[in-house]
């Protein structure tokens, strides 16, 4: 895992505990990954101009990539990267400088740009565009490009949110036991 971790300038990734980043993926700078948080293979996360938070129990699929945007006149701030607790990124998705809540699933190939809100309980289906500074409420199904909300979502998609975080939490454990039995 120590490779795929890298500083930028005083910056270097912080991590909580039982955390998998698996080492094709690199993460970079000013990124704090909470417990259990998983990064799978071919993940990119770059928290160079800008800092990127991944909450407890939250997993970033397979060749998705993150970023944030820089601080500026216009934008004091700039966009960094929020994203919440038991929160599901699908593959291949794209998330640039948004804030993410609990509970979310980023459908796979979905990008969500800068200033993008989301709020707990939301499912996001794949391949869905968020445009910049959208805010998708709670408790809604999201599809389409741009996305658009579609209906509120019932209570099993919404355990099913919890779920989904609490199955990769248990794969991310399963990795770390094989690995370190495999170790020399």
């Amino acid at each position: 895992m120590a490779t795929a971790l890298r500083p930028y300038k005083q910056f270097f990734p912080r991590t909580g505990n039982r955390v998998m980043v698996d080492a094709t993926s690199v993460v970079v700078g000013d990124v704090t990954l909470e417990d259990d948080v998983s990064i799978w293979p071919l993940v990119a996360i770059r928290g160079d101009v800008n800092k990127v938070v991944i909450g407890k129990r939250s997993n970033i699929q397979d060749g998705s990539v993150l970023h944030v945007t820089h601080k500026s006149a216009a934008q004091p701030e700039g966009f960094p990267l929020i994203i919440g607790e038991e929160v599901t990124v699908g593959h291949k998705a794209m998330l640039h400088g948004c804030t993410i809540g609990n509970r979310v699933l980023v459908g796979m190939g979905s990008i969500l740009l800068d200033g993008v809100t989301v709020e707990d309980d939301v499912m996001i289906g794949a391949g869905s565009l968020v445009p910049p500074g959208k805010r998708l409420e709670k408790g809604y199904l999201y599809l389409g490009s741009p996305v658009k909300q579609v209906r509120p979502l019932n209570e099993k998609e919404i355990e099913g949110l919890r779920y989904s975080a609490s199955n990769y939490v248990t794969w991310k454990d399963d990795y770390l036991d094989q690995e370190s039995q495999t170790q020399p």
